[in-house]
C-alpha cells in the first residue's frame, strides 16, 4: 500500500508538506491541490536526501502555486462542490443539493446535477459524485478515444476507466487503454494529447524515439502539452479522492 511521510514541517506554511511513497510512480513529482496543500508522490526506495533535493529544484515554482491556489481555499476544497468544471469536454455543472432519507442518488440535467440523500455527509456526497464522473468518463472519453483512433489510423481494442493519483493512463499489450477519469479536468487539447500518447503505444510499447517521432507526426505541441498534463494534478478537485 502507498505510504504517507511526513516531509517537513515549517512556520511559513500553514500545513505540512507530505511525501506519499506509491508503488506506481515511476518519478518524483509534486502537486499542489486548492486550498494550497503540497504532495510530492515518490516511487519506492527513493531516499530521502532524493526528494529533498527534489523539492530544493522546484521550491520557487511550488511556492509559486501554493499562492495562486491558496486564495482559492475553502469552497473549492470543499468534499461538496457547489460547481463542477471539465473544460476536456466544454461543459459545467451547477449543483442542487435534497436531503432526504433516501439513498444517495445524482441525477443530471443539462447543465444542473441534483444530489438527493444524506447530502449532510460530505463523503458521502464525494463518492457519489466519483461514481458520477466514472459513468460519464466511460461515455464520453470512450467516445473521443475512439474518434481520435480513426483520426490517427490507430486501433486499440478496449477501453477502461480508473480513478488514480499517479497515472493518467496507461495501454497494455493486449491493446486495453486505461483512462484517468481525471483528464476531463484538463484542457481539452491536453486529454487529446493524452489519447494520442496512448493509442501510439498500441504501436510501439516503449518510449523510443520511433514512438515519441510517432507522437509528434499526430500532435506537434506534444511537447508543451505533456508539461501541461504534469501539472494537471492541480487542476483535479478535492472531493475526486475525499
Amino acid at each position: 500500500m502507498p505510504g504517507q511521510l511526513q516531509l517537513f514541517e515549517s512556520r511559513d506554511i500553514a500545513q505540512p508538506w507530505n511525501v506519499r511513497v506509491s508503488r506506481r510512480a515511476r518519478r518524483l513529482s509534486v502537486r499542489v491541490y486548492p486550498g494550497g496543500r503540497v504532495e510530492v508522490v515518490v516511487p519506492p526506495n527513493a531516499s530521502a536526501v532524493t526528494v529533498e533535493r527534489f523539492v530544493g529544484l522546484h521550491r520557487r515554482w511550488i511556492d509559486e502555486r501554493v499562492a495562486d491556489l491558496s486564495a482559492a481555499g475553502g469552497v473549492v476544497e470543499s468534499l461538496r462542490p457547489q460547481l463542477i468544471d471539465l473544460p476536456a469536454l466544454g461543459r459545467s455543472y451547477s449543483l442542487d443539493f435534497l436531503a432526504d432519507k433516501k439513498e444517495m442518488r445524482v441525477t443530471a440535467a443539462a447543465d444542473r446535477l441534483l444530489i438527493s440523500g444524506p447530502v449532510e455527509d460530505e463523503r458521502r456526497v464525494a463518492r457519489a459524485l466519483q461514481r458520477w464522473l466514472a459513468e460519464l468518463a466511460q461515455v464520453e472519453l470512450g467516445r473521443e478515444l475512439l474518434q481520435t483512433a480513426r483520426q490517427c489510423g490507430l486501433q486499440f481494442k478496449r477501453m477502461q476507466i480508473r480513478r488514480q493519483r499517479t497515472r493518467w493512463g496507461s495501454c497494455a499489450a493486449s491493446g486495453t487503454i486505461s483512462l484517468n477519469m481525471c483528464v476531463m479536468f484538463q484542457e481539452a487539447a491536453v486529454m487529446r494529447y493524452l489519447l494520442i500518447h496512448e493509442l501510439s503505444h498500441t504501436r510501439h510499447m516503449n518510449h523510443s524515439r520511433r514512438f515519441w517521432a510517432l507522437v509528434e507526426s499526430l500532435e506537434p505541441e506534444y511537447r508543451r502539452l505533456d508539461r501541461e498534463l504534469l501539472r494537471g494534478w492541480q487542476r483535479v478537485p478535492a472531493w475526486v479522492f475525499g
